[in-house]
Parts: C-alpha cells; sequence; structure tokens
C-alpha cells in the first residue's frame, strides 16, 4: 500500500509471482513424495533427497553457466581488511541476489557448490530478507540445510547477523513443522550452532567487561559494566528464545 492508499502493482505482482512460485514447489514436493512412496525407498534419507531433487531438470546447452570470475563475496573481510580473507569464486548470475524464493531456489542448488559460498549468501541476503522471501513458505529440508552451513561456517564477527537470520526464519510460516521434519544430524547441526552462540556471547562480554576500575574514571566503568550486563543479559535472553523455537536442549 502507498501513502494515499493506493495499491503497489509492484509490490502485488511480486506477491503474486511468490505465491505462484510456492503453490508450484509445493505441488512438485508432493508428487516427488509420491513417486518416493511408489519407489518403496528404504531410508528417511533416501526419500528426503527426492523430495530436495524435485524441482532439478536436466541441462541443456543454453543453461550452461557462462565463465567464472573471482569476486571476494566476504563483506566481513571487506570491513576489516583481514589478511586472511580469500577470493570466493562465485557464478556471474549472482552478482544480483535473488528476490523472490524461486530465484532463491535456483541460486541455492545450481550455482553455489561450496558450504562456505552458502555461508557468504545467506550473510549476504541477511535475516530481513531471508524472513520476506520465505514469508510465505521455508521449502522441505532448506531448514536443516541453513543449520549445518551456519553452524559449520560461524565466526564471531558474524554472531548479530546470524541471530538476525535465526530470529527471520522462526517467524516464517510452517516453521515448526520444518523443525520437527529436521534429520537427526540436522538437529545435531542446530544444537552445534546454538552452543557455538552462546560460548562467542560469554568470550565477547568477558573480554569487553572493564577490570578493576580505580581512580575518577571508576564511576564511568561502573556505568559501562552495568550497561553491559544489561545488553548481555538481552542476549542471552533472545539466544534461549531462540532454543526453544529450534527445539534445543
Amino acid at each position: 500500500m502507498e501513502a494515499d492508499g493506493a495499491l503497489d502493482p509492484r509490490a502485488l505482482e511480486r506477491e503474486l509471482r511468490e505465491a505462484v512460485a510456492a503453490d508450484e514447489r509445493r505441488e512438485r514436493e508432493n508428487e516427488a513424495k509420491l513417486r518416493a512412496m511408489r519407489q518403496h525407498v528404504r531410508s528417511y534419507e533416501e526419500f528426503r533427497n527426492i523430495v530436495l531433487a524435485s524441482h532439478l531438470k536436466p541441462l541443456e546447452k543454453k543453461d550452461k553457466m557462462g565463465k567464472r570470475r573471482n569476486v571476494l563475496w566476504n563483506p566481513c573481510a571487506a570491513q576489516t581488511k583481514a589478511p586472511q580473507a580469500s577470493d570466493v569464486e562465485i557464478p556471474q548470475e549472482l552478482d544480483q541476489l535473488p528476490g523472490t524464493s524461486a530465484e532463491f531456489y535456483r541460486d541455492w542448488r545450481r550455482c553455489l557448490k561450496s558450504g562456505k559460498e552458502k555461508y557468504q549468501f545467506l550473510l549476504e541476503l541477511g535475516g530481513k530478507a531471508l524472513g520476506r522471501i520465505f514469508q510465505a513458505d521455508l521449502g522441505f529440508g532448506l531448514l536443516g540445510e541453513f543449520l549445518a552451513v551456519l553452524a559449520e561456517n560461524i565466526c564471531h564477527e558474524d554472531r548479530d547477523a546470524i541471530l538476525q537470520i535465526l530470529q527471520s526464519l522462526s517467524g516464517t510460516k510452517r516453521f515448526g513443522l520444518n523443525v520437527d521434519l529436521l534429520s537427526e544430524s540436522e538437529k545435531e547441526s542446530s544444537r552445534d550452532l546454538f552452543r557455538k552462540l552462546q560460548s562467542m556471547s560469554r568470550d565477547y562480554w568477558t573480554a569487553g567487561c572493564p577490570s578493576s576500575p580505580d581512580g575518577c574514571e571508576a564511576e564511568r566503568e561502573a556505568h559501562l559494566m552495568d550497561t553491559s550486563l544489561q545488553k548481555e543479559a538481552e542476549e542471552e535472553r533472545i539466544v534461549m528464545e531462540l532454543m526453544k523455537c529450534y527445539q534445543v536442549n
């Protein structure tokens, strides 16, 4: 809606495209589930893989990706200018981030090969964009993949960004069902991710607290310590709430 109450045609068109894409995805996944049942698959993992691959089609000549080039795709490294930063090689198609769930699935499945690329992809999008893209529905199996990628690649500088991503995903529709469908390895990745978040939080606030204030700055440092403790308590509350949402004991 615009300020004068008129409808925004572009927003309506975008919502319609996302709704159509979500319906098509659900139809493909349901067909894949029925096909897997008819094939009498032997394990849940095999069943899950069939559903996850339901959108894939054989590549034709025109589908071949163009030349790959090196792009520095690490916003944290770019800001801190860390000497360890390395170039992440990504396809040209990803010069523009996805705006819809259909575009996200295409890039996530076909273009991103390594866990590090997927991790940077999630950080680049951020929690707000991911929440908007998957507001209608978070596709089958994606939540577990996100948790595994985040747990494997998390670093201290990304702690706040990852908390925002986890908060946004927890607000998507059918989130509880997606959590219930996590495999055992994905649940372990979730537990590992939250263990790392809690450890990083403790290390951050312990390092940031002033030690043995004295002299004329004692009062100011005491105030800073109180503020730090309040922020630490708030962050711990957020982590604990997220742990309940993700069913992490």
